[in-house]
């Protein structure tokens, strides 16, 4: 019997249309745009001028605080200059321009790093390396990793967790990683394993990537610290609450953390990206990106460096289709759509989706029912319904008092409501109210 979560969920069509197309290598962007604010917390500090010249590497800007992380030029090249663009959040943002330098060799290196298996650094020395090199959780949420390793002492500790799940519907940038780096990964981990002095880590996968869970069933054999839990395939059970009761059977209480079950979650991609920074002392400057849709001419899995416009991977994939109607960053669920095809990709981006005209209509909203699908399918178990007109009619007092910052805008209640009505858009805009109302508080 499959492992899942008890409340909550739904089964989307998956089209994981690229789950057999390998990553391949983006061409090296002619101008990155590279934003200070790509993780939850304190956006970075500038650190470098307008006619500066970079490297490959080198931090451009600092980590702003505690939560908070240093950002690294993609390219070697030239700042021409420090803008306000918009992102994917939709907002302007501060942002460092570079033009590449096409003629330093440095930036058509194709280094293929050997697997390296031996870990030299203590405890103390990945942590630093973590915080150094810029790593953040590349699964969506874009937590800085260094923060969420540090346990406070008494701390009881005893699971990580790694999120191969990649629930959302399209989306196979984790699946192909794992597949083509799972020797790396089996490294990452027991260099978080050492990090934080535990002896278990359990691997979840859905069951739609078998080939997957027989790839490191396999590398685990003969591993007693690492184990890998095969689930049932269902949405959203890529969230870190609903992974845990999955997996361990353990409830992550409202409001809390996974560290209150003892565990800790870190997404395949992170994992990665931790052990190319201990490894071989590599920042994050790149990572896999989805570029997917029915209608596309090459969908496939690239290798991105951070702030490339999303407009060279439409154009690496052929072009946006006659009767593209959204473009988003993410998946169809939990993505946001962008307004123009200059913003871009940060280290949150798992992915661009290309959706056409007859895709993307939405019927038309009608009165509430009170059929209670949306709270069916909740997997917090709120009421989503009564968020909605909550946010609505402007009583966010209200609103915070029936938890609406307990929902993890997934997206579910919006899939199955018969009558059409935008109940995770007005529930994303009470979140955001409340969010403020709390820290005015403060």
């Amino acid at each position: 019997m499959l492992k899942t979560f008890p409340k909550g969920g739904i089964h989307p069509p998956e089209n994981k249309i690229t789950s057999s197309k390998g990553i391949k290598k983006m061409p090296i962007p002619k101008v990155v745009y590279v934003p200070i604010a790509q993780h939850i917390g304190i956006p970075s500090e500038i650190i470098v001028e307008q006619k500066d010249k970079v490297e490959i590497g080198q931090v451009i800007a600092k980590s702003g605080g505690f939560v908070s992380s240093n950002i690294h030029s993609p390219v070697a090249g030239t700042v021409t200059k420090l803008d306000m663009i918009v992102d994917t959040s939709g907002y302007k943002k501060q942002c460092i321009v570079i033009r590449t330098d096409l003629k330093n060799e440095s930036n058509f290196e194709d280094i293929e790093y050997p697997l390296k298996t031996e870990i030299v650094a203590d405890a103390k020395d990945i942590l630093q390396k973590i915080n150094d090199f810029g790593i953040v959780g590349l699964g969506g949420a874009t937590f800085p990793s260094h923060v969420k390793l540090q346990v406070k002492e008494g701390t009881k500790l005893d699971h990580l967790i790694i999120n191969g799940v990649e629930c959302e519907p399209y989306l196979t940038a984790d699946h192909r990683l794992m597949l083509e780096k799972a020797e790396e990964i089996m490294v990452g981990i027991k260099i978080l394993l050492k990090a934080l002095n535990i002896n278990n880590a359990i691997i979840g996968i859905e069951n739609n990537k078998r080939d997957a869970i027989e790839l490191f069933k396999n590398l685990t054999k003969n591993d007693e610290t690492i184990k890998v839990a095969a689930l049932q395939v269902k949405y959203p059970q890529g969230g870190e609450k609903q992974l845990i009761r999955a997996i361990l059977k353990r409830e992550v209480p409202k409001n809390g953390l996974p560290l209150d079950v003892g565990v800790i979650v870190h997404n395949v991609g992170t994992i990665f990206a931790i052990y190319q920074a201990i490894q071989h002392n590599k920042p994050l400057i790149e990572r896999v990106v989805t570029v997917t849709g029915k209608k596309l001419e090459n969908a496939s899995n690239y290798w991105v460096k951070i702030g490339t416009p999303i407009k060279d991977l439409v154009d690496e994939v052929g072009g946006l289709p006659e009767g593209t109607r959204k473009i988003v960053n993410g998946g169809p669920m939990m993505g946001k759509a962008i307004k123009n095809l200059d913003v871009p990709v940060t280290k949150g981006t798992s992915g661009i989706l290309v959706i056409s005209e007859d895709e993307a209509s939405r019927g038309e909203p009608k009165n509430c029912i009170r059929c209670s699908e949306c709270v069916n399918v909740c997997p917090m178990g709120l009421e989503p319904h009564l968020l909605m007109n909550l946010s609505e009619k402007g009583m966010y007092e209200k609103a915070s008092y029936e938890d609406i910052m307990t929902c993890i805008e997934c997206g579910s209640c919006s899939y199955v409501c018969p009558s059409h009505r935008p109940l995770l858009d007005y529930i994303r805009f009470g979140k955001n109210i409340v969010k403020k109302l709390n820290t005015s508080k403060n």
